[in-house]
């Protein structure tokens, strides 16, 4: 923020957005305007408002942050022309950023931010001077929790979780899921208790990222009241993280697989699976063991999104902590994810330790990681050119398969694997490693990085 999200890129995206809405519906077309609780927020809201109703398109806006996930049940709900949110999910307070979802509730494809880019190209400076025909429209205001909270008790099972006598703590992070799931659990007669549940730009001073290392307080209440599992989420609510019972962090891999096995088997569905190329292949054991559809994508949930919408899948997910499941929005849902773990915990009646291990006897054992690695300008010149290459050994491993559907991920005759993917914004090369047990990890982890540098 001030560097590069200033008021002036502001206008031109909003601008460019309007521009695409208006080609694609010239008169009565309406679009969301939404936001996460960042500084400035208001502001930004405001201000697009007010470009958009000069281009003739009505702004339904919301006066309270609230989640992405909200946001795009209401466009589904509204048959809103789409949402203009503005929130930078999980990262730092000095950020923030523009998501837009098309009138189908999902995150724009790379085809739709393509023709958003060359009405801003088109505009060449003068977003101010060129204005739709149509002539302005007024300002409406939307309030989507209703809606969203409503759907949300169609899809969790609260009976079953206040049954159970489950006692939760619920982690913000002082974000825009403030009072959503925790007024959903109590409603419900659950004991539960929230912390950081204020506005706070800060965030507490780091990334409102629902990561093991910023959970602490969340556990803490946790001890307290003897409970048996803390839900927290992300800025923007998109994205999910999960801690049992012990304290013990559970890594968004395994809630994938966790929360797909209990839906095939507490609502029978059978229709597909979907995951990225770099999240755990323990969804690919169970996809075969329950003889279900596998689907692998590129990075990115808008490739989900997209299975969603056709209803070809269960649950979708990626190891980045976004998961969305059948008949919901086509777009990472961290409230969701937090509810369904506690109905999970609730009827199955045993923490996610037990569950995860009663799956590796079911399937095996998958261990998986994540690092990221900043290169010099030198060394990634020479790793991107290393990406393009097919090798058959890596450091006395067979390669037994080259994916490529994002990055470079290399299939080992063991069941072990690695996949280097480029950041496309910082001079970071993420690489992601799974093996069947702790200590092979750490061998193909260091073999990995090797590779990288060598």
């Amino acid at each position: 923020m001030a560097e590069e999200f200033t008021f002036a890129n502001v206008r031109r995206a909003v601008s460019g957005i309007a521009r695409y809405v208006a080609s694609q519906k010239p008169a009565g077309a309406r679009v969301i305007v939404g936001r996460d609780p960042r500084f400035l927020g208001e502001t930004f809201c405001t201000m697009a408002a007010d470009i958009l109703a000069a281009y003739g398109i009505t702004p339904l806006v919301i006066a309270e942050a609230a989640p992405t996930p909200a946001i795009a049940y209401a466009v589904i709900r509204e048959h809103a022309d789409g949402a203009i949110n503005f929130t930078a999910s999980h990262n730092p307070p000095e950020y923030n950023g523009i998501k837009f979802s098309t009138p189908d509730g999902a995150p724009a494809l790379p085809e739709v931010t393509k023709r958003i880019e060359a009405e801003i190209a088109a505009l060449g400076g003068n977003e101010n001077s060129s204005k739709a025909a149509t002539g302005r429209a007024a300002v409406q205001t939307l309030d989507p929790r209703d809606m969203y909270l409503a759907r949300l008790r169609e899809i969790v099972d609260f009976p079953a979780i206040q049954k159970a006598g489950l006692r939760v703590v619920f982690d913000s992070l002082w974000g825009a899921a403030r009072g959503y799931p925790d007024s959903l659990l109590r409603d419900a007669g659950v004991e539960v208790a929230a912390v950081h549940d204020y506005r706070d730009v800060l965030f507490g001073g780091h990334a409102p990222e629902p990561d093991d290392h910023l959970l602490d307080d969340m556990r803490k209440k946790m001890r307290e009241m003897k409970a048996h599992i803390g839900i927290a989420t992300d800025g923007d609510a998109d994205r999910f993280g999960i801690v049992d019972e012990d304290g013990t962090f559970f890594q968004p891999n395994y809630i994938i697989a966790l929360l797909f096995d209990y839906l095939v088997e507490s609502r029978g569905w059978k229709n597909g699976v979907a995951k990225s190329v770099a999240t755990t292949n323990l969804i690919n054991a169970l996809a075969k063991h329950h003889g279900i559809e596998l689907h692998e994508t590129p990075v990115g949930f808008k490739y989900i999104g997209e299975l969603i919408k056709q209803d070809k899948i269960v649950i979708g997910g990626e190891e980045s902590a976004g998961l969305s499941i059948r008949h919901h929005v086509p777009e990472k849902d961290g409230i969701l994810a937090g509810l369904l773990c506690c109905e999970m915990a609730a009827r199955r009646g045993k923490p996610l330790g037990r569950q995860l291990q009663e799956l590796f006897v079911k399937v095996g054992s998958f261990y998986p990681q994540r690092e990221n690695f900043r290169l010099t300008p030198q060394v990634q010149e020479k790793f991107t050119e290393k990406l393009r290459l097919e090798p058959c050994d890596f450091f006395g491993r067979k390669v037994s398969e080259v994916v490529r559907t994002d990055g470079l991920k290399l299939l080992f005759d063991d069941g072990s694997w690695v996949c280097y993917r480029l950041s496309g914004t910082e001079p970071v090369v993420r690489v992601y490693c799974e093996a069947g047990s702790k200590a092979s990890l750490e061998k193909l982890s260091t073999a990995a990085k090797q590779w990288i540098f060598e």
